[in-house]
């Protein structure tokens, strides 16, 4: 389908639906391939920003189109397309359900597209007639909060029920339904359907937060595990054949087995093995996963190589996360060979997932509504103290910096901003530092719109916080950024120049919100070394 303008695109997912409900499609064949369903997606409502390249004065800036909380979104619709190219739209209310979440469209019924209003706390899965593109709402979903849906749900079943995944008040789990009644047992929590087949799911669950097992389900709620121990595991299914990625927390392989299972079994025959050709990590992480202080934080602490318990009080480096929709702490060594190369560095190496990440329930991951600063912080100081009282003779709470990138920048910045008592530095890479300046569907989840909850957006800016900066703190932002742009950070340095206080900004030409250049990636954890180590001694 040819574009009808410049700003309009077809076929593509919008950077929303990518970027924050992790939807990268824009197009979904039908069964027998006859015909599409498409998304027509126009950018011209939504505010232009410029990215400009200050090494490169002679180059124009490149002109984006950034939904920036409480600005206007792109106006996106979906079509039915056949092989000739003739189209017929499909309708629902797109004014008051504008985010489209997800597309299905199987085998097994008709194709369900599942919208959001713009608050985020209002669900509705419709059902498309596939020859005219009317819908009718099948399923709503209401939340106080947010609305949250496990992966892979809404779909349908063989003999055409409707299966979603729902909040469970009471266990504080997301258990599978079909067609309204519970299908997973309470206490089990399920992060995704995987496949679904004529004999049941194949779900990723958790009963601990840290890990995921592999499970099949049946459509008369019988669960049966096929992983076992501690570890985390994801899988595909093929008739009776499984592909198992697994990995261990004190191991640096994932496997990768194909192996042959029946529905209703737990025996696993392994047909054959896949060789991977990644680099072995040249470091082995040391590290302990532990359960620490009132609230039970998950956290991984790393320590040298060469360290000897008790033998001297460590340098300590928080290096969380620490937002919402993102989990650091689980059970896979791989994930942890770069901060262990920064403990190789003499430090005392702490990550940790607090309130808002997923893997915990509803209320957990909701306690950060309305707030994105406070219960986040709060989590890394009571991580911070109960690994002191652990390990008494190895941290040293006088010498404690703190590093993370985009939320994680954030939380370093607020780190030594809001609590310089407890944090003698920080580095901030890509940090937002005003919310204001953050895209519309992930800001306005946590904070809501900012004509309507100005408060939020007040209480959590960095900017207001700038007089208060007694100890050092490094600023790093790619300036090419269209995720994070370097506003952010800029916008911090002018109050802190403002405001007398002293810091450093280190620019990053040609580079975006993430550092895929290897030189770049390297020097940077050099440098951020260098600093913390002049700050921490």
């Amino acid at each position: 389908v040819a574009p009808d303008s410049d700003t309009v695109t077809w076929g593509m997912a919008n950077f929303i639906a990518a970027e924050e409900f992790d939807r990268v499609r824009g197009y979904w064949w039908s069964p027998d391939s006859s015909q599409l369903i498409v998304e027509r997606f126009d950018e011209a409502p939504v505010s232009q920003w410029w990215i400009t390249d200050p090494s490169q004065p002679d180059v124009e800036p490149a002109a984006i189109r950034y939904p920036a909380a409480g600005t206007t979104n792109p106006e996106v619709s979906l079509w039915l397309v056949d092989l000739k190219g003739k189209s017929r739209e499909i309708t629902w209310d797109r004014e008051a359900f504008e985010y489209v979440v997800s597309v299905e469209w199987s085998k097994r019924g008709a194709p369900l597209v599942t919208v959001l209003n713009r608050q985020q706390n209002h669900l509705q899965v419709l059902s498309v007639d596939p020859a005219s593109g009317a819908t009718i709402v099948i399923a709503e979903v209401h939340d106080d909060a947010w609305v949250e849906l496990a992966g892979g749900v809404p779909t349908w079943s063989p003999d055409g029920r409707l299966i979603m995944s729902s909040d469970d008040a009471k266990s504080q789990t997301c258990r599978l339904t079909i067609d309204g009644d519970p299908l997973t047992p309470a206490g089990v929590n399920i992060r995704a359907v995987l496949n679904v087949a004529d004999d049941g799911l194949l779900v990723a669950t958790s009963t601990e937060p840290t890990q995921c097992h592999v499970a099949h389900v049946s459509y008369e709620g019988k669960a049966t595990i096929l992983t076992k121990g501690k570890g985390w595991n994801v899988a595909r299914r093929g008739g009776d054949a499984l592909l198992m990625m697994s990995s261990r927390l004190h191991s640096l392989t994932t496997h990768r087995n194909v192996l042959r299972w029946s529905p209703g079994s737990t025996s696993l025959t392994k047909l054959a093995s896949i060789d991977s050709f990644n680099e072995t990590p040249s470091v082995l992480p040391r590290l302990e996963l532990v359960t620490l202080g009132d609230r039970e934080l998950r956290a991984i602490v790393q320590w040298p190589t060469d360290h000897i318990a008790g033998s001297k009080r460590l340098p300590v480096i928080m290096n969380p996360y620490g937002g919402p929709h993102a989990q650091r702490v689980v059970e896979s060594g791989r994930a942890f060979c770069s901060t262990q190369w920064l403990a190789d560095q003499g430090f005392c190496v702490i990550v940790a997932d607090g309130r808002g990440s997923p893997g915990r329930g509803p209320k957990w991951e909701r306690e950060v509504f309305g707030d994105l600063a406070t219960a986040p912080l709060e989590d890394q100081i009571a991580v911070l103290q109960a690994a002191a009282l652990r390990w008494p003779n190895d941290i040293d709470l006088d010498r404690v910096g703190i590093t993370g990138w985009s939320f994680g920048g954030y939380l370093a910045a607020l780190a030594v901003l809001a609590r310089p008592d407890v944090f003698r530095a920080a580095v901030a890479g890509a940090p937002v530092t005003d919310w204001r300046l953050y895209d519309t569907a992930y800001t306005e989840r946590y904070l809501g719109n900012p004509a309507k909850n100005p408060e939020n957006y007040e209480c959590t800016s960095l900017i207001p916080l700038a007089p208060r900066l007694e100890r050092p703190l490094l600023l790093i932002h790619g300036m090419a950024d269209d995720n994070v742009v370097v506003a952010h950070s800029l916008r911090l340095s002018a109050a802190l120049t403002a405001a007398g206080r002293a810091h450093s900004v280190l620019p990053l030409s040609q580079v975006t919100h993430m550092t895929p250049q290897e030189d770049v990636a390297e020097n940077l954890l050099l440098l951020e070394v260098d600093f913390l180590r002049k700050a921490l001694t």
